[in-house]
């Protein structure tokens, strides 16, 4: 297979999404370095290192500081972010990757804790400073001689699906973080924005924990695709409620009422999936540009809800 990029850089690609797409990365072709705030190689939730981990070039750098990765950015073809929290307490991850639902559920309903005195939000750092600062250092870097494409910056946003059970703070930083890398990379047309908005990333192996709920919730997409539009569903209730009859939770911020929508509508998508839809959208054949939903990552890897192949979309 030929390689649609030459180089990329994958921030957080000892993490789940992140290894996923530094696995996807090479078997497309692709030299692959990784940067992440402990520099350590990617190992399974069994403690095990896949053969494909010794073809990555992993890195300790702090997003935050630029001196401390930007020697690398000259030379690859596009930078994909997949660092993000979905709760304030990072904690919760941990309780993620052993497979603890009790202990996540703990998290997700606050008692597992608030996030430390004093420290700073997770979700204005993570979601936000630290793709930001990585894209601003990425458009300031100088292409080595070779390097004349457009080169892509792919941000691991997310759909609008799982308000109120996570703070609105969520959605609001990874909307905000798109919008700022726009007007970042539009001051530099050799440079793109490529917003990837998953919903329910889920892996049975890899991240068991995940696997109930996209069943449930993917059963119900199905449903919701299956009935025809004039029967009145649940998500299509839900919607008319959040925009008809209950205020906005903010100025800017729909009501969670469309989030709940979302999650009964909007399919989950397979980490692997999620991956090879990035690194499609690192073609420059493609030009695929803005905001990539779930459902057009289905069809840019040739799925959908009844399987069936379906051609790609540019975004």
């Amino acid at each position: 297979m030929s390689a649609i990029a030459r180089k990329i850089l994958v921030v957080g690609g000892n993490g789940f999404v992140g290894s996923a797409v530094c696995k996807i990365a090479l078997a497309r072709g692709m030299e692959v370095t990784s940067i992440s705030s402990s520099g350590k190689p990617y190992k399974n939730p069994q403690g095990h290192t896949p053969a494909w981990v010794e073809r990555v070039e992993w890195r300790k750098a702090d997003a935050m500081n630029p001196e401390s990765y930007a020697d690398i950015l000259p030379s690859v073809d596009a930078v994909v972010h997949t660092v993000g929290t979905l709760l304030d307490n990072t904690q919760y991850k941990q309780k993620m990757q052993d497979g603890d639902l009790l202990g996540f559920i703990k998290y997700i309903v606050g008692m597992g804790g608030p996030a430390p005195e004093g420290q700073r939000s997770a979700y204005d750092i993570l979601n936000y400073e630290s793709a930001v600062r990585v894209c601003e250092t990425f458009v300031a870097s100088k292409p080595v001689s070779g390097l004349t494409r457009v080169r892509p910056f792919v941000y691991v946003s997310a759909e609008d699906f799982n308000r109120p059970l996570v703070s609105a703070r969520y959605f609001e930083t990874k909307r905000q973080a798109e919008q700022r890398i726009e007007e970042i990379v539009t001051d530099h047309p050799q440079y793109k924005g490529v917003y990837v908005r998953p919903s329910i990333i889920y892996h049975p192996h890899n991240r068991p924990i995940t696997t109930i709920p996209a069943t449930i919730f993917g059963f119900s997409s199905w449903v919701h695709d299956a009935v025809p539009s004039y029967i009145p569903m649940p998500a299509s209730v839900l919607r008319w409620l959040g925009t008809s009859v209950f205020p906005t939770a903010a100025d800017k911020t729909p009501s969670s009422l469309n989030s709940m929508a979302n999650l009964l509508s909007i399919p989950p998508i397979n980490v692997d999936h999620l991956a090879e839809a990035i690194c499609i959208s690192l073609d420059p054949a493609k030009d695929i540009r803005g905001v990539v939903s779930t459902r057009d990552m289905h069809q840019l890897i040739g799925m959908s809800q009844t399987g069936s192949e379906e051609p790609a979309t540019n975004t």
